[in-house]
């Protein structure tokens, strides 16, 4: 096998796997049979079969002569990219946190993926009969499981927790926390195959490698975020699809397919992937007018993973999307539009009156000014995101409990950072200088210029395979910066940048170096001083890169988390039911009890009082368990018992910054009392 041919297949490879996992793990989990027997049964014919459609090549005629979809390559483009990703791989399992204990988003995906391996269905029941019944002043909800029609159901879509699921049927927790590092290679590694396929085989290891060494690639892949298996999917998607346009018919309609149902599915696991899809919608549309086969394929492919996605939401995560419905329904009621337009134009375009006046309008456009002033507004949208921090200040009045408590984190973190006190405020209007911490002012320069090159050649019918990642980038990219919707500590908020902005802009950077290497070449400076500028080039771009992310690189965080958890779980013993007492505690660890320590957990209301402690203490007993009391200090728990400490955690966590680059950590101290009282 020629390296084109290797890189191209090994590049998508991890997306066909994803796909074929998500494919089969959903219905054994809507049916609550998910467990390790059945799914991997299903998952390996499903997943070779996915493998032979997707990556066997069957070029036209007038293509034969191609070796692969990326054409020659030469072998050190493939064992660059491969050991890019490889090497990213071991890294970030070595550096891998622990985010086990609920404070945020990582714990609640491994709490909820925790519950799936060892029960396979949803909801998570209360178990009020451990509390004799149930007591008005108990309550089992926790930050990001809530409580619903007499169960709890996790926050989140179900795609990735069932993804680690695999993990956690392999390798226990620890399993589970190493997923993150091989989604993150996985990333990095479709990365590199798709700048392969849209700007050459020699640049994919300078790609693969800016995204690798970026903050957010990094911080991402080191805990179990959404992000990478949804840009596994994204990249992996597209660069199906770009082969499907060098196949025969039937081979293309296959690729097609795969890569539509790669790109509906990452609904499953993110559903604001929505709004990521909705430009394949549109591209589907233009094949349909456009009479390609093709066109069905994608849009059958895209309409079965989002319908997924969608389904698993409505049914198994439905207090979640309600909780999303302010930003949900106006997602809902545009891509009801867009489809609907698309229909239209589709109608439009196959008439063949109006499809020819259209078409000549495109071709008309095209050899006029108009694609030179869309390159032109192409900087200048930039330029006023550059400027957006001088003319406006992104304000958010809170109008809910959730707002409130955001409020109060950012003026945390303000009076820590020593900046003026205002909760209210949401630093949106940074999120370009958010991406030059990032990825440095050179690089977003690169960007932008062959952002601007790109929409100008797209204008005039040239580079038709960048017409949809082209789309689906800049429609992502503006959507984000204009609104991140996004706690604005960082890293924290560095995820919402690293899901498609980051890695689109880092695809426009190479194309950029690239085309200048070759204009260079065409204007006769020589092959050695022509690979020397590119060399400078990427050694340039990465230094920013680096700087920044230097000080995070070797810094490891939430450790020792895990032991912690399973001493704790030890310590407390069978044929317990606990009730926490102090809110902090709650929120940590009330999941962690439920699915680590297979306890039924329950919380105390805020308004309750010593005595109604005490009955449900007596109710529990009553119901025949042993009643055990849960705080962060030996006074909250003294009044019903002899104080126990049974876990002291002492560790580090991220750092939390609001208007310049994150660096460093902060101090984690995690404490849990307990006092075993027996009945009044």
């Amino acid at each position: 096998m020629n390296a084109g041919r290797l890189l191209a297949r090994t590049t998508v490879a991890p997306a066909l796997l994803v796909a074929a996992w998500l494919a089969v793990a959903l219905p054994l989990l809507m049916g609550g049979v998910f467990r390790p027997g059945p799914a991997i049964a299903l998952w390996v014919p499903v997943g070779a079969a996915a493998l032979w459609l997707g990556l066997r090549r069957r070029p036209r005629d007038d293509d034969a002569g191609r070796d692969g979809p990326l054409g020659p390559a030469p072998w050190w483009s493939a064992a660059g990219v491969v050991a890019v990703a490889a090497a990213f791989l071991v890294f970030e399992a070595l550096m891998c946190s622990e985010q086990i204990i609920v404070r945020r988003d990582p714990a609640s995906y491994v709490q909820f993926a925790t519950w799936l391996t060892d029960h396979g269905s949803l909801p998570i029941p209360e178990l009020r009969g451990a509390f004799g019944g149930g007591d008005p002043v108990l309550r089992f909800d926790s930050p990001a499981f809530y409580a619903h029609g007499g169960s709890v159901v996790p926050q989140f879509m179900a795609g990735l927790p069932m993804i680690l699921a695999l993990g956690g049927w392999a390798g226990g927790t620890h399993g589970m926390l190493l997923m993150a590092p091989l989604l993150g290679a996985c990333s990095v590694l479709a990365f590199g195959g798709l700048a392969a396929r849209l700007v050459g085989p020699r640049w994919a290891p300078a790609a693969a490698l800016l995204l690798a060494l970026t903050l957010p690639m990094l911080w991402v892949s080191r805990s179990t975020f959404s992000e990478p298996p949804a840009l596994i999917l994204l990249l992996g998607g597209l660069s199906l699809l770009h082969d499907a346009r060098t196949e025969r018919p039937r081979s293309a309609l296959v690729k097609a397919f795969l890569g539509g149902l790669a790109l509906g599915l990452i609904v499953l696991v993110r559903i604001d992937g929505i709004r990521d899809i909705l430009p394949a919608v549109v591209y589907a549309g233009l094949l349909v007018a456009r009479r390609r086969r093709t066109g069905y394929a994608l849009a059958g492919g895209l309409a079965l993973g989002a319908a997924a996605g969608l389904a698993e939401g409505y049914l198994k995560s439905r207090p979640y999307l309600d909780y999303l419905h302010a930003s949900l329904d106006p997602l809902l009621v545009i891509s009801g539009a867009i489809v609907a337009a698309t229909a239209l134009m589709v109608v439009l375009l196959r008439w063949n009156a109006t499809g020819r006046r259209l078409r000549a309008a495109g071709a008309a456009a095209g050899r006029g000014r108009l694609p030179g002033a869309a390159a032109i507004l192409t900087a200048l949208v930039m330029v006023g995101f550059a400027v957006r921090p001088l003319v406006q200040t992104v304000r958010r009045v809170p109008t809910n409990t959730d707002d409130r408590l955001n409020a109060q984190f950012i003026e945390a973190v303000q009076k820590i950072d020593r900046l003026p006190l205002d909760g209210t405020r949401q630093y949106s209007e940074l999120s370009l200088y958010w991406v030059v911490w990032y990825i440095g002012i050179p690089a977003l320069l690169l960007a932008t210029f062959g952002a601007a090159l790109l929409v100008r050649r797209l204008m005039r019918r040239q580079s038709p395979e960048w017409l949809l990642p082209y789309a689906v980038i800049v429609w992502t990219t503006v959507q984000v910066l204009v609104r991140p919707g996004i706690t604005p500590d960082h890293p924290w908020a560095s995820r919402r940048l690293i899901g498609l902005v980051i890695p689109g802009l880092l695809l426009f950077t190479v194309f950029a170096a690239a085309w200048i290497t070759k204009r260079l070449r065409r204007i006769g400076y020589s092959r050695k001083v022509v690979r020397a500028t590119a060399v400078i080039g990427v050694a340039l771009m990465l230094v920013p890169i680096v700087i920044t992310s230097a000080a995070y690189m070797v810094g490891r965080t939430d450790q020792k988390e895990v032991g912690a958890v399973n001493a704790m779980c030890d310590r407390l013993g069978p044929g317990r039911s606990v009730v926490v007492v102090e809110v902090g505690t709650a929120d940590r660890f009330l999941q962690v009890l439920r699915g680590m320590c297979g306890l039924p957990a329950a919380r105390a209301a805020t308004f309750a009082e010593q005595s109604d402690v005490r009955r449900v203490i007596g109710k529990i007993d009553g119901a025949g368990r042993r009643p055990v009391v849960m705080g962060s200090k030996p006074e909250q728990v003294a009044p019903y018992g002899r104080p126990r400490q049974i876990m002291r955690l002492r560790t580090r966590q991220d750092g939390r910054t609001l208007d310049e680059p994150p660096g460093g950590s902060w101090g984690l101290a995690i404490d849990v009392w307990i006092a075993e009282p027996t009945a009044p």
